[in-house]
């Protein structure tokens, strides 16, 4: 495998932080540099085998969905016009980082995930069974798994820290973090995005099962979409064609990494197993399918 990137290292720039996936750059007072690595995190653990191309995939694909945001739902986000070239002027420092780095503005990321379901999956799935309902949102009885839900929900949880894990919390405990008026602004904004994506995406032939978002505020405290946006790796993607309820649908994201995962003897903690080159190449053409189906030949 040729072409991946683990790990970013920009000798004249302050590492701010070291995500799961991408990688931060201090610039300047008012931006920073975001680096989308190959890195791939299954069960909150970051893998050791690098996925060719991820980086630049998900880079493309956030940078659809955030234009496409912004023009038909006038939500802002943190991108900027800056060129990779004005903050990394050294070719062969660059050349690496070209196609999955952005120069974005310094916003305050706000501490919780915006997730949005619209089918029953995941860790929605197990709480469904376990209490019939979902962050504390009620659904109907007798739903299978991967049921399309009556209507969206949504239901945030924790931001976790890298090598923790994502909790699910009910509504009132985003209000009890970010207040009131801020909860609502951000439950209402992810289902806006969410119900826009999922009618473009179905035209393609995807279902985008469920979502999580992630927002920012500004000086002046105005709401910005940030970090990625309707990638395989913070969504659920279906091909439409062979959706069935009450099984574990096929998928362009990587929910097919996880079921491998879960056919080993892993305890689903830190040091993660290498993947092996099929489920490596197959994990990298979904992710590229995705991307093509998405992008392609669209407004």
């Amino acid at each position: 495998m040729t072409d991946t990137l683990l790990e970013s290292h920009i000798p004249d720039l302050e590492l701010v932080h070291r995500g799961k996936v991408r990688d931060l750059y201090a610039v300047d007072a008012d931006h920073w540099l975001m680096v989308t690595t190959d890195r791939l995190s299954a069960f909150d653990v970051i893998l050791p085998t690098a996925v060719p191309e991820k980086g630049r995939v998900l880079t493309e694909i956030t940078q659809f969905w955030m234009h496409k945001v912004e023009r038909e739902l006038g939500i802002p986000n943190q991108l900027t016009d800056i060129p990779l070239e004005q903050v990394i002027p050294n070719p062969a420092i660059r050349a690496p980082l070209e196609g999955r780095s952005l120069v974005i503005r310094r916003l305050e990321a706000l501490p919780v995930e915006a997730v949005v379901r619209g089918y029953l999956i995941g860790s929605g799935w197990k709480d469904y069974q376990a209490s019939g309902a979902v962050c504390g949102i009620p659904l109907p009885a007798g739903l299978e798994l991967a049921s399309k839900l009556p209507e969206a929900i949504f239901t945030p949880s924790t931001k976790a820290d890298v090598g923790d894990h994502d909790a699910n919390i009910d509504f009132d405990s985003v209000v009890a973090t970010i207040g009131e008026d801020r909860a609502r602004q951000v439950r209402d904004a992810a289902l806006a995005i969410y119900a826009m994506a999922r009618d473009y995406a179905a035209e393609r032939g995807i279902i985008i099962a469920d979502t999580k978002f992630e927002f920012g505020v500004d000086a002046a405290g105005s709401l910005h979409l940030i970090d990625e946006v309707l990638t395989p790796d913070s969504s659920r993607f279906w091909p439409a064609d062979r959706y069935a309820p009450g099984t574990s649908p096929e998928s362009f994201d990587k929910q097919y990494v996880r079921d491998y995962l879960e056919t080993l003897d892993w305890d689903k903690q830190a040091p993660g197993p290498e993947l092996p080159p099929e489920v490596v190449q197959q994990t990298a053409a979904r992710y590229r399918e995705a991307s093509e189906r998405l992008t392609r030949d669209s407004a």
